[in-house]
């Protein structure tokens, strides 16, 4: 990870982002999102445990501390908030505003936070359709429905339904492949719109705006639809 990264700070975005997705928090599953060994994972969990941050169950799940999760979610936010101002703003393309986000988010501070937030006119979505958790201070009405436990589904599933699709948002995962993002954009894949999905042999073809995308099923998996 380069200077601008802050390694705590990413595991717990992706403790979050495995939150929201509904998958059970594992240090295998960091490993595999953040493309490190198993040792390296376990070293820093068993730190992050000792700061206080985190706790591995009996089950060997991981769980946020209150102070865990509160550095979580501002992570979060902050990441959402400049992926927003990336776009809407500076007019970065839609493709790239995520990779640059994960820079951001670990220099931006509470005060910028805050100013951003009032210059961004206070958005609820990032970019992706996915939610920019509130602050800690706000009220319980201003909390989105978690994402997990909303109706969306898989693009993959609704290809195997077949028809016109809706798209909700786009997981954090498939953000970080910019190849991906492109074709996604190429064919009008943006939250929002409305897209048919059907199956070409392994992989989930995409129509909308004219054109076809082609992309592997477990990619498919991370765009979440709900019928038009």
């Amino acid at each position: 990870m380069n200077d601008l990264i802050d390694t705590t700070e990413m595991y717990l975005r992706t403790i979050f982002e495995l939150e929201e997705e509904g998958i059970v928090p594992l240090r295998a599953r960091i490993a595999e999102r953040l493309g490190q060994s198993g040792p390296t994972v376990s070293q820093t969990v068993a730190r992050m445990e000792r700061d206080g941050l985190v706790l591995l169950t009996d089950e060997r799940h991981l769980e946020l501390t209150e102070a865990g999760r509160e550095r979580a979610t501002s992570v979060m936010r902050k990441h959402r908030l400049a992926e927003r101002l990336l776009l809407d703003v500076i007019g970065l393309d839609w493709a790239e505003v995520h990779v640059e986000a994960c820079r951001w988010e670990h220099v931006m501070s509470d005060a910028v936070e805050h100013r951003l937030t009032e210059l961004l006119g206070h958005p609820r979505t990032s970019p992706y359709g996915n939610p920019i958790p509130p602050r800690s201070d706000a009220a319980p009405s201003a909390h989105a429905v978690p994402p997990a436990v909303d109706d969306a589904i898989p693009a993959d599933e609704a290809a195997r339904r077949g028809g016109s699709f809706a798209v909700a948002r786009i997981i954090e995962v498939v953000q970080n492949e910019p190849d991906v993002m492109a074709l996604l954009q190429s064919v009008g894949a943006l939250p929002g719109a409305v897209v048919t999905f059907a199956f070409a042999g392994d992989d989930v073809a995409i129509t909308g705006a004219g054109h076809t995308a082609r992309v592997a099923a477990d990619v498919a998996a991370g765009i979440r639809v709900n019928p038009a």
